[in-house]
C-alpha cells in the first residue's frame, strides 16, 4: 500500500512535479493544501504518512504551519521544502521537529532518500 504524502506549496506546479516524480513509486500525492491554514486545517482529515511543507507561503508561513501540525499531532512527519533556505531557517524547522529538508528544484533519488529517512522512526 502506497504511502500518502500532503503536498503543502501555494504553487500548483510543484504539486504536479511532485506527482510525476512519484508515479511507480511507494508514495502517492494524497492531498494538495495551497497554504498552511489549509494544512493545519486537512491534517487531522488527510492523516498523510508524510507532508512536504513549503516554507515560504502567503499567509500562514510553513514553519508557522508546520508547528501548528506539531502541536495537535506530535507524531507527524513534515519536511520543509525550500528554494531559498538558510542555516537559522535549517534550525528553527529542528526545534519545531521537522524530519529534514529538501531542496527545490526536485532531484527524484534525493526525494525519495528524504522521505524514507523521514519515515524511519514511523
Amino acid at each position: 500500500m502506497a504511502k500518502r504524502v500532503m503536498v503543502v506549496d501555494d504553487s500548483r506546479m510543484i504539486c504536479m512535479q511532485m506527482k510525476n516524480l512519484l508515479q511507480g513509486t511507494d508514495y502517492e500525492v494524497a492531498a494538495y493544501c495551497r497554504d498552511g491554514e489549509e494544512a493545519v486545517a486537512q491534517y487531522g482529515e488527510v492523516a498523510p504518512d508524510l507532508v512536504t511543507m513549503d516554507i515560504i507561503m502567503p499567509g500562514m508561513d510553513g514553519l508557522e504551519a508546520a508547528q501548528a501540525i506539531l502541536e495537535d499531532y506530535p507524531d507527524a512527519k513534515i519536511l520543509m521544502v525550500s528554494s531559498l533556505a538558510y542555516d537559522d531557517t535549517f534550525k528553527e524547522a529542528e526545534q519545531i521537529g521537522a524530519k529534514g529538508f529538501i531542496d527545490k528544484p526536485f532531484v527524484k533519488e534525493k526525494l525519495l532518500e528524504a522521505f524514507q529517512d523521514a519515515l524511519q522512526d514511523a
